[in-house]
């Protein structure tokens, strides 16, 4: 069984000490390929970087994400551009809206989102997507340019039957992550996942973030990791009433194709 996981944030320091492990348990599980994201300029360098050193087997974004929105200028396009012209660096992103905590002012965030967008466009690169409790101004910024965009995925959706009609209506692609195993704070996503169309759904990790919360036995970390990513599909699958090798099968060909990814 083979698996893709499309956001895993390897360059997190948390990985700084056993990166080279954390990719090698991940293939042995049967995760085979991975995409890295960047979440704002550093990050994105160093997802570059890693990318290029293990070619074949690792794929990065480029991308500010709205937490750092507020640092986004005309140097953070420039950067960025000239990062996305590597074929290793595969979507724009991470990028959108988050008005949780709001860490960058909201008229912030538009503009980089927009900025961002307008990037993508231009390279013909697909969107890595983030939105968190900002769903109506994010729906509305992505109208604007979707028929401009080669594709977008929502990045650890984490909404309900009522959000996914919208994406969808976008012609969004889905991400799921392990927060479809958290039976508490999961339940809408759960009610979601059986109505996800099968060739829109893609599974990532989020790592470090987003522990499955019922993992069994318990990690002795709080660490996420890719090797979890069989884990999260079994999950999926159960949701879905399908094979678990059908669900694997299907994801890795949607992920091969949305990234580009090479065989």
């Amino acid at each position: 069984m083979e698996l893709i996981d499309i956001g895993s944030n390897l360059t997190h320091e948390s990985f700084a000490g056993d990166r080279a492990q954390v990719i090698a348990a991940a293939v042995h599980s049967g995760v085979t390929r991975l995409v890295v994201t960047g979440a704002d300029l550093e990050s994105s360098r160093a997802a570059a970087a890693l990318a290029a050193a293990h070619p074949g087997r690792l794929w990065s974004t480029a991308g500010v994400h709205p937490h750092h929105a507020s640092s986004f200028d005309s140097n953070h396009r420039s950067e960025l551009r000239e990062l996305l012209t590597n074929p290793g660096v595969v979507a724009v992103g991470e990028c959108g809206l988050d008005y949780f905590r709001n860490f960058s002012p909201p008229a912030a965030q538009r503009a980089a989102f927009v900025a961002q967008l307008e990037l993508a466009a231009s390279l013909g690169k697909p969107v890595f997507l983030h939105q968190r409790d900002s769903h109506e101004d994010f729906k509305s910024i992505l109208a604007e340019f979707r028929g401009a965009l080669a594709g977008g995925v929502a990045h650890c959706f984490t909404g309900g039957p009522a959000q996914l009609d919208d994406y969808l209506a976008l012609d969004l692609f889905i991400g799921v992550t392990g927060w479809v195993c958290d039976e508490r704070r999961g339940s809408h996503l759960r009610d979601a996942v059986p109505l996800i169309p099968g060739d829109r759904l893609m599974l990532e990790t989020d790592a470090p973030y987003l522990l499955p919360r019922d993992l069994n036995p318990r990690p002795g970390s709080r660490r996420n990791e890719p090797k979890y990513l069989p884990h999260i599909a079994r999950a999926v699958a159960g949701l879905r009433s399908e094979p678990c090798e059908a669900l694997a099968a299907r994801t890795t060909r949607t992920a091969i194709g949305f990234f580009g990814l090479e065989h």
